[in-house]
């Protein structure tokens, strides 16, 4: 718009009558200097909201940099709104930027900037806690979990279990199209009860226990805890909506399919590490443990044998009743009669009487 046109512009004319009067023109004046100052404290207003975002959004931290920045365009002639925008714009850029360094481990420098910051939020471990009931003895359960080699035969993401020693082992899983290799150590391991162990790989750490808990003859609870730390670009971004936990959630069901879909018989031959680990030293072997439950089993049924034996013997009313039938043999027999025995010997008595009269014949 030329000059020409804002001096015949319908403001220009208010004024023009305005003028004309002493008493409207300094109204005019006062009014255009009210609606100028108004204006700027609404632009200021709006800017300062927008710099409170920019720096609640930046965390107190990157925020001043930012302001300054749009403090400094303002300077340069830009408009308030504008300055703000791009300040606001910067922020984000270096937010984003410092998120990635997180993620990745890289960015901060020696003088501890923000990258150094975010790359020790980034290594924060991940808690895991689990538990599923599986429909089989406790002793079952707890072989089948300590036979290593076997994960790969029923979860998604093994590949292969290589056991260098009882304490010691290689593990290989592929997630998605990235492979993984890590080294396992049982830190623990009493059996029927539980198993403590840790690992090392190039894309994080774990600890973890598992243990088993008869709730029957034929039902087990499992209880697993996990702390994971990742490494890593991959690893830490699955963190973020807890990737690894729903992972370890469906290796248990895949580990509970297994057991429940073995013959019972089948269950039962399952031959599991029955040692006992403490601090990752064996301190009682397979071999003396396997040793130790059939001495036990041995002595259990000795004692089982004797306690029938002694419950076969008859007690009490049954040992007197079976006497009864010894005196019923006794009532059979014919009473003892002295009188008859006197009968039968009388005729000994005649013969005897007989005697004197020989005498008196001689």
């Amino acid at each position: 718009m030329s000059a020409g046109e804002e001096e015949s512009g319908p403001l220009a004319k208010l004024r023009e009558i305005a003028d004309r009067n002493e008493g409207t023109s300094r109204l005019a004046d006062a009014v255009e200097d009210y609606l100028s100052a108004k204006a700027r404290s609404l632009v200021s207003g709006a800017s300062g909201k927008l710099g409170q975002t920019v720096e609640r959004f930046m965390g107190g931290g990157d925020g001043g940099g930012a302001l300054a920045k749009g403090a400094e365009k303002m300077a340069q002639g830009e408009g308030p709104l504008k300055s703000t925008l791009a300040a606001a714009g910067q922020g984000v850029k270096d937010k984003t930027k410092g998120a990635v360094e997180t993620l990745t481990g890289g960015g901060g420098d020696d003088e501890g900037g923000s990258g150094g910051g975010g790359g020790g939020g980034g290594n924060k471990a991940t808690n895991i806690v689990e538990d599923i009931d599986v429909g089989v003895p406790v002793r079952v359960a707890y072989n089948q979990w300590s036979r290593f080699s076997d994960f790969s035969e029923f979860t998604h993401r093994v590949e292969s279990v290589e056991e260098e020693d009882e304490v010691n082992s290689r593990w290989s899983a592929k997630i998605f199209w990235s492979s993984r290799s890590w080294k396992g150590i049982v830190t623990e391991q009493v059996q029927d009860q539980r198993i403590a162990w840790t690992s090392e790989g190039a894309k994080g750490t774990t600890k973890g226990v598992v243990t088993f808990h008869p709730l029957g003859e034929n039902l087990t609870k499992i209880l697993l805890v996990t702390e994971y730390t990742p490494r890593g670009f991959f690893e830490r971004t699955a963190n973020l909506w807890r990737a690894q936990g729903r992972r370890l959630r469906l290796e248990l069901k895949q580990y509970r399919r297994h057991l429940m879909m073995l013959a019972e018989a089948q269950a039962q031959e399952i031959e599991g590490w029955r040692g006992e680990i403490r601090d990752s030293e064996v301190v009682v072997s397979h071999e003396d443990a396997l040793a130790e439950e059939e001495e036990q089993a041995s002595s259990e049924e000795q004692d089982h044998s004797e306690d029938e034996f002694y419950d076969d013997e008859p007690q009490g009313d049954e040992a007197l009743e079976e006497e009864e039938p010894e005196d019923e043999d006794f009532e059979d027999e014919e009473p003892y009669d002295e009188d008859e025995d006197f009968e039968e010997e009388g005729p000994d008595d005649e013969d005897f009487e007989d005697e004197p009269e020989e005498d008196e014949a001689r």
